[in-house]
């Protein structure tokens, strides 16, 4: 009796090995492909969806020690300074920085666990970790970015990715004048300018300057403000909020504003929506989020009960 028990233990324990090693999907693409993809989604922008092919690449490929912690570094830059998700930061640069890093990198590590610690306000952690590892000036941290190097700032890399993730923040209307390689040039320089001034300004411990101390905590009120204010107009002045029936409309009470007139003014023709629909979508949808922000104002004003006292301002 106790030979068959210990035969059908055996049984079932190679079944779960095979079921186990059945129920292991293979990878759909080959490594080089799925690098290339992540690439491809972090040069357009896609950071989430970039960051996740990493992690599956990370999950399901066979891989070495080494570049296991290139992609994890790669992972926690892209949590870091696209996403600012400084929770999966942290834990993909600690990740890194326990598996194999070289020396430069160990030191690049340090100082970015560091910078995640601080921004989740966890001070005690931060300065725990300043004391175990020594920190390399900003300027010499290997930093990997997919694209094409475009500059490099001591053994920093600043690649095409980089590139247009710093043209993506600038304000919609001013995006166009940076098309041309020139003016991308120009705008690379005056980017590459602000960095050395900045790791300048650090190593001179203005980080710690009362006025720029300050600066910051406004900076900190008016960026909050806005994200708040984007977040409530999106609520009530949305794109999913209107249809095209209502541009139509838009457009037909002020057909006047979009006519082709004469040097003296006078209307000489009247386009068509449909030669205009964009122009027009884009004036109603402004006139929506300004409407919605009045609105907004106006419910904080009450809230709060806000008198101003304009007779007394001279």
């Amino acid at each position: 009796m106790r030979g068959k028990l210990v035969i059908g233990l055996s049984w079932i324990i190679l079944l779960a090995v095979l079921g186990g090693c059945a129920r292991t999907p293979e990878p759909s693409l080959p490594a080089e492909k799925k690098r290339e993809l992540a690439n491809v989604l972090y040069n357009q922008q896609l950071y989430k969806q970039a960051a996740a092919e990493y992690e599956d690449y990370l999950r399901h490929y066979p891989l070495s020690l080494e570049e296991q912690t290139h992609i994890s570094y790669q992972i926690a830059n892209i949590y870091f300074e696209r996403l600012q998700d400084y929770e999966n930061a942290l834990a993909y640069y600690l990740r890194a920085k326990y598996l194999k890093p070289n020396e430069q990198l160990k030191s690049a590590l340090g100082k970015k666990i560091v910078e995640c610690l601080e921004r989740l306000h966890r001070s005690t952690d931060a300065r725990q970790e300043i004391a175990q590892s020594a920190a390399l000036d900003e300027s010499q941290k290997p930093k990997s970015r997919p694209g094409e190097v475009l500059a490099r700032i001591g053994e920093r890399n600043i690649t095409t990715g980089d590139l247009q993730y710093q043209l993506s923040k600038l304000p919609e209307y001013l995006q166009p004048q940076f098309q041309s390689p020139e003016a991308k040039k120009e705008f690379l320089r005056q980017y590459i300018a602000q960095e050395l001034l900045y790791e300048s300004a650090k190593r001179a411990g203005l980080d710690n300057d009362p006025e720029v101390l300050a600066g910051a905590f406004e900076a900190k009120k008016s960026l909050m403000a806005e994200k708040l204010l984007q977040e409530q107009i999106k609520q009530e002045a949305g794109l999913d909020k209107y249809t095209n029936d209502d541009v139509a409309l838009y457009y037909k009470a002020n057909k006047e504003k979009y006519a082709e007139k004469d040097k003296d003014g006078n209307i000489k023709r009247i386009p068509p929506f449909e030669e205009v629909a964009q122009q027009v979508a884009r004036d109603f949808m402004q006139e929506k989020k300004q409407q919605a922000y009045q609105r907004i104002l106006e419910r904080l004003m009450t809230a709060e009960h806000v008198v101003i006292y304009e007779d007394k301002i001279k």
